[in-house]
Order: structure tokens, then C-alpha cells, then sequence
């Protein structure tokens, strides 16, 4: 019996440790991600300039829509809401950023934050926490 006490509170700490983990994680991403966002609407003209240079369609639309997306992804995540699916739209949103100024046109923080923060988010979609 004392064995398998022992494996429950082993268990357990791993759990919590696993939560605590989690929970940094979010707040960490949730920070970055609302900062990005608001940027997108603080400094919108250099914003634009660089979503024009990145070819997408109706850039100026863009930015204002990655800028609430990241706004409220973030505002998700550091609230504990919807966690799996806040983080699933944002791994997303990094899948682009990583693709279209990352690879695209060489950015380095489309090269080096992005893909920690997409490694971020797929944790939190399979931790859900």
C-alpha cells in the first residue's frame, strides 16, 4: 500500500509540475502576443510597410486583423480561456509569420521568436492548460 501511495504523489507532482510548466508558458506567449498585436495598430504605417513588402493580398486589412487575433489570442491565453483553441489559431498565425517573413524574406524574428512560439502553442494545444 505504501508503494502505491508513493506512485500517486510521484504522479501527482509530475501533473503539477506539468501544470506549472503550463501556466508559464501561457503567461509568457500571452505577453508577446498582445505586445505584437498592439504594435500592429501603435506603429500601423511600419506595420503596413512590411505586410506590403511580404506580397500579401489587402495588407492594410491584414495587419489590423493579425492585430486582433493576437490581441485576443493573447488576452485567452493569459486568461486560461479556450486555451487549445486560442493556441491552435496562434500556432497558426506563427505558421504564416514563419513562411511569409520568415523564409520568405529572411526576418529574424520570424526565424527565431515564431518558431518558439509555435513550439509554445503546440504544447498548449496538447497540454490544454
Amino acid at each position: 500500500m505504501t508503494a502505491r501511495y508513493h506512485t500517486l504523489s510521484r504522479t501527482d507532482g509530475r501533473s503539477h509540475s506539468t501544470r506549472r510548466w503550463a501556466a508559464a508558458i501561457r503567461f509568457s506567449a500571452a505577453v508577446v502576443f498582445v505586445a505584437f498585436g498592439a504594435a500592429k495598430f501603435i506603429n500601423h504605417a511600419s506595420e503596413l510597410a512590411s505586410f506590403r513588402h511580404c506580397a500579401l493580398p489587402a495588407p492594410d486589412v491584414f495587419v489590423y486583423l493579425i492585430g486582433v487575433l493576437e490581441i485576443s489570442g493573447g488576452l485567452l491565453l493569459a486568461s486560461g480561456r479556450l486555451v487549445r483553441l486560442a493556441a491552435l489559431v496562434l500556432a497558426t498565425d506563427m505558421v504564416g509569420a514563419i513562411v511569409v517573413s520568415g523564409i520568405g524574406r529572411g526576418e529574424d524574428i520570424s526565424l527565431t521568436l515564431a518558431p518558439a512560439l509555435l513550439l509554445a502553442m503546440i504544447f498548449l494545444v496538447w497540454n490544454g492548460r
